[in-house]
């Protein structure tokens, strides 16, 4: 079974930064690589927001909300995805889920792996 493990959330003033990490395992087998990795945003009531995608080639993709903001990248020896979050405004609050398309394991192709998030609030 695959892990998605979120950290470094919490709670911070407006304008402040957060960088939160994904880490990625697999119980019972070995993670041999790593397709798109994505961090989405979900808040209460309303529709999961696709925040920020990075491409195992590299290719980062950003919405529109937080373009400019936000950068994310990967450390594929680790198994990690970041997300560096700048200059926060309160309508950035929510869960941060991570979501990972594709692993290549010892168990052969994964597919559609999500963390179980962690809570950013942000207070102005």
């Amino acid at each position: 079974q695959v892990q998605l493990v979120e950290s470094g959330g919490g709670s911070v003033q407006a304008g402040r930064s957060l960088r939160l990490s994904c880490a990625a395992s697999l119980s019972n087998g070995v993670i041999f690589g790593i397709g798109d990795m994505r961090w989405y945003r979900q808040v209460p009531g309303k529709e999961r927001d696709m925040v920020a995608t990075l491409t195992r080639a590299g290719d980062a993709e950003y919405g529109p909300s937080v373009k400019g903001r936000f950068a994310i990248s990967r450390d594929d020896e680790k198994k990690t995805v970041y997300l560096q979050m700048n200059n926060l405004a309160t309508e950035d609050t929510g869960v941060y889920v991570c979501y990972i398309d594709r692993l290549v394991s010892s168990r052969g192709p994964l597919y559609d792996s999500w963390g179980q998030g962690t809570q950013v609030t942000v207070f102005s």
